[in-house]
């Protein structure tokens, strides 16, 4: 479709969405390279079925960061089928990252992603989406809607004292929190890594209930083991779960004196110095099993996993270990 063809469809489609309303030609962009430029109200057009009216950036909050613009990942609302979808567009990053004393080199790949896109098609546990390219030949993602909130916003929901959570709400979180796992050790399996294995990174489905994971475009380099940065994910995950937050020590300081004066270094997190990862120190009625897994994620880790389906493993054997809610 030649420009003044792609503009005259593009005023019909806004015509038929916004009937009544004075409209004026959008901006059409058919490379997406300089993003930042691209603001809600302009048309991202791809193809003859994938032409975008543009919204507002997507945010993240993390670290402090609340907030922060994601100017590369646009709302967006598909002109031709009126659907809306998340627009991601190549946005190169480079850094380093230290876990305890181990130096990571992570980067953003956006071919990464397509490619995983593509595995995990129909796989509930993923979201969904296609990548197609634009006129420079850039990779843009073209991500469903995820209908839900984060996995941190749900736990942190819960309007109960530990006790109560782990007792009625924590085997059915585990549950998932199964299939979560069994969803990063297919990608193991496929030798994928998810790349940032973060509680943001996992929507529960408001209709379902299902996590799902989000955002595969992170990847890292290390030479030890491949899906380490995986691994100590899923464990950091696995103690906000069964602390039903985050365990500070400075809050266990505060809370409970005669905790604290039994902690020591070897209890607190491999990644997160601040925070408990012994909770069995606090919450008594911890099964030792559970609790044996979440040590592997603190400074006293004996063994380590090599992928995500030897944690799988570990996490089945417990299940029966888990309370049984009270009727």
């Amino acid at each position: 479709m030649d420009m003044p063809a792609c503009r005259d469809q593009i005023l019909e489609d806004l015509h038929r969405l916004f009937p009544g309303r004075e409209l004026e030609a959008p901006r059409i962009f058919t490379d997406t390279t300089d993003f930042y430029s691209i603001n809600s109200g302009d048309v991202i057009f791809l193809d003859e079925t994938h032409r975008f009216l543009v919204g507002n950036n997507a945010r993240e909050g993390r670290f402090g960061l609340d907030d922060e613009v994601k100017y590369w990942v646009k709302r967006a609302r598909n002109l031709a089928t009126c659907e809306r979808n998340i627009l991601k567009l190549v946005f190169y990053e480079r850094f380093n990252t230290r876990i305890g004393d181990m130096e990571v080199e992570c980067f953003r790949s956006p071919g990464k992603e397509s490619r995983i896109l593509e595995l995990v098609r129909g796989n509930p546990g993923f979201m969904q989406g296609t990548t197609l390219l634009d006129e420079a030949g850039n990779r843009v993602r073209v991500l469903e809607v995820v209908s839900g909130r984060s996995l941190q916003d749900e736990i942190l929901a819960f309007d109960c004292g530990h006790e109560e959570y782990f007792h009625q709400a924590f085997p059915a979180v585990f549950r998932r929190f199964m299939e979560s796992v069994e969803a990063i050790a297919l990608l193991h399996s496929l030798e994928e890594k998810h790349g940032d294995v973060r509680r943001d990174h996992i929507l529960v489905e408001s209709c379902t209930g299902r996590f799902r994971w989000i955002d595969f475009d992170y990847n890292f380099l290390h030479l030890e083991n491949i899906f380490s940065l995986d691994i100590i994910g899923l464990g950091n995950i696995l103690i906000f779960l069964a602390g039903k937050g985050d365990t500070i020590v400075s809050d266990v300081k505060r809370d409970h004196p005669g905790v604290f004066d039994t902690l020591y270094w070897e209890d607190t997190s491999l990644v997160w110095q601040n925070r408990v990862a012994n909770l069995k120190k606090l919450y008594p009625y911890i099964p030792e099993s559970l609790n044996r897994i979440l040590v592997q994620f603190s400074n006293q880790a004996t063994l380590s996993y090599q992928h995500a389906g030897d944690m799988l493993e570990d996490l089945a054997a417990i299940q029966d270990d888990l309370p049984l809610p009270e009727e």
